[in-house]
């Protein structure tokens, strides 16, 4: 007969050393998770670095497998779940999408030093020393690249690695006057200076040897994409029941658009052209993001939707200059482990005031009171800081901490738009509805678009047209959708959260929840952020995990 309790204490310790197996190569996640003994590190992405990675990763996937049923308890049996593909996913990206070898974003877009700069967590010398642990580091790592990327390399990566590239500079020197608070700009100074020439070489390498080498084959494949549904979401259903599941969520929201316009008496393109006139002055962007704050968690209280955990502060706040050219809006949220503070940073991009009038016009157009709104619900109440305020106090497992999904993530995200509206948010006109559809319409597109590049021949061209023909996008945004669709596959997670979500509400929500929306709402998100693969696994057994 086994002993439990040994084979529970053997599992404790391999579960630590798998979680950080996965930071050594992902520093960064720890950091963002509020694990701050990995301030200062970045990761090193030789090739033979990765390879021992690997090969170690191997290795403790063995030792999971070894462990059997009988030795877990039901609960850790789903950790076990878990820990395999917390350990998968990044050998994926390794070993079948090849992301060190083909994608220089995946060397650029390791450099971060926002979660220094934005979080309290420490005195500021402290984060300022981490700050130049890390630009000290930047040579090293993007002469790392230089050597592993394989040219000819997919032309849309490039183009973006340039881009992202080319905001790191203006991003260190941000750093450099943050260190000012503490008289430690000179440290930083000098740091930068050598860290901008990493970058400068890695961006001259990627546009005179990269660039003109570059090929459009960036498509995964059917294969690599069904296992990439596996190790990030736990999904091993076929790729074409998702994409059936989107064709018909876009059917259902267009009918809903064509219904709202006949009631208004007016073509769908006059709906949002009327979204677009009632926008905020640019003074009054960041005001009137706040008054979207106190509405929406008013309202969330109101309805009784989900559980405000407390405290709870949300500011809002100009995106940082160096994150202004790829969001319009994001959330900063405390992370699990995070013992400083639980407060939120809802960061919004305001109006550059070197732009034309035209172009400040038609940002503050794409920033109307009701799209606006609706953001605010995604990245504030109930949407992700909400989400953050329950995984920071959930009760969970470490790897419950540790797992993101990305479906669940931006899934819940999206699904709370829809909720506010079923729940009568702004219900004395249609121009929330309106606003709420028009960004489901994009995240269905989003999906067939990520579907029809990778695995059925869609091409960029095609791809625009969907969404110029189905989200009511301009030529230039609906472009660079498309585009986006190349190399981030995984933006089908918005509408395929939202809809596993929407599932298991329908199954469970009168069954296990007498019809309680707040009850359902907490146990979901008292799971943390798991592969939404596992939502029904979950609800179905204890409503505690």
């Amino acid at each position: 007969m086994p002993d439990t309790k040994a084979s529970l204490a053997e599992f404790d310790a391999l579960e630590q050393r798998i979680v950080d197996h996965v930071f050594a190569l992902q520093p960064s996640y720890a950091v963002s998770l509020g694990l701050h003994r990995y301030d200062g590190m970045l990761p090193d992405l030789s090739r033979a670095s990765t390879e021992s990675w690997a090969t170690r990763a191997d290795g403790l996937l063995g030792e999971l497998s070894r462990l059997g049923d009988a030795d877990l308890t039901p609960a850790r049996r789903i950790d076990r779940f878990l820990l395999r593909l917390l350990l998968e996913s990044p050998l994926f990206d390794l070993r079948e999408s090849e992301e060190l070898d083909r994608n220089p974003m995946a060397f650029a877009a390791s450099v971060s030093l926002t979660s220094y700069m934005v979080r309290d967590y420490a005195p500021v010398e402290d984060r300022v020393r981490a700050i130049v642990r890390i630009l000290e580091g930047v040579p090293k790592l993007l002469e790392e690249g230089r050597r592993r990327l394989r040219p000819p390399l997919p032309r849309p990566f490039v183009e973006l690695g340039i881009a992202i590239g080319g905001g790191l500079p203006p991003h260190f020197l941000e750093a450099e006057t943050f260190a000012g608070r503490a008289s430690m700009a000179p440290q930083v100074g000098a740091a930068r200076a050598t860290a901008d020439a990493g970058v400068a070489a890695f961006l001259t390498w990627l546009k005179d040897e990269c660039l003109p080498r570059s090929t459009p084959d960036f498509a995964l494949g059917p294969h690599r994409y069904q296992r990439l549904l596996f190790v990030r979401e736990g999904i091993e259903a076929p790729i074409e029941e998702m994409r059936r599941a989107g064709v018909a969520d876009l059917a259902r929201n267009q009918a809903r658009l064509a219904e709202i316009a006949r009631d208004e008496k007016a073509e769908v393109a006059e709906l949002f052209q009327r979204l677009n006139r009632d926008h905020p002055t640019a003074a009054d962007v960041i005001p009137t993001a706040q008054s979207f704050v106190d509405e929406t968690r008013n309202f969330v209280a109101d309805r009784g939707l989900v559980t405000i955990p407390e405290p709870a502060v949300c500011r809002v706040e100009e995106t940082p200059v160096f994150g202004r050219a790829l969001s319009t809006a994001s959330m900063n949220p405390p992370g699990p482990f995070d013992t400083s503070s639980t407060v939120g940073i809802y960061y919004v991009t305001p109006v550059d005031p070197a732009w034309t009038p035209v172009q400040q016009e038609e940002w503050l157009r794409s920033l109307n009171r009701s799209m606006l709104r609706n953001v605010t619900v995604h990245e504030v109440y109930p949407g992700h800081y909400l989400q953050f305020l329950h995984f920071h106090r959930s009760a969970g497992s470490l790897v419950r901490k540790v797992y993101l999904s990305p479906s669940f993530v931006e899934g819940w995200a999206h699904y709370t738009e829809q909720l506010a509206i079923e729940q009568g948010l702004r219900h004395e006109s249609h121009a929330a509805e309106i606003a709420q559809i028009h960004d489901a319409l994009l995240r269905d597109c989003r999906l067939l678009a990520s579907v029809g590049l990778h695995t059925q021949g869609m091409t960029l061209a095609e791809a625009t047209q969907l969404f110029e023909r189905e989200a009511h996008f301009e030529h230039l945004p609906a472009e660079r959708e498309a585009i986006r669709g190349t190399f981030n596959p995984e933006y089908f997670c918005y509408t395929l959260g939202k809809l596993a979500i929407l599932n298991s509400r329908s199954r469970f929500l009168k069954s296990r929840f007498s019809g309680s929306l707040q009850q359902f709402h907490d146990a979901l998100l008292g799971f943390g952020c798991p592969p939404i693969g596992l939502l029904d696994t979950l609800l179905a057994g204890p409503t505690t995990s």
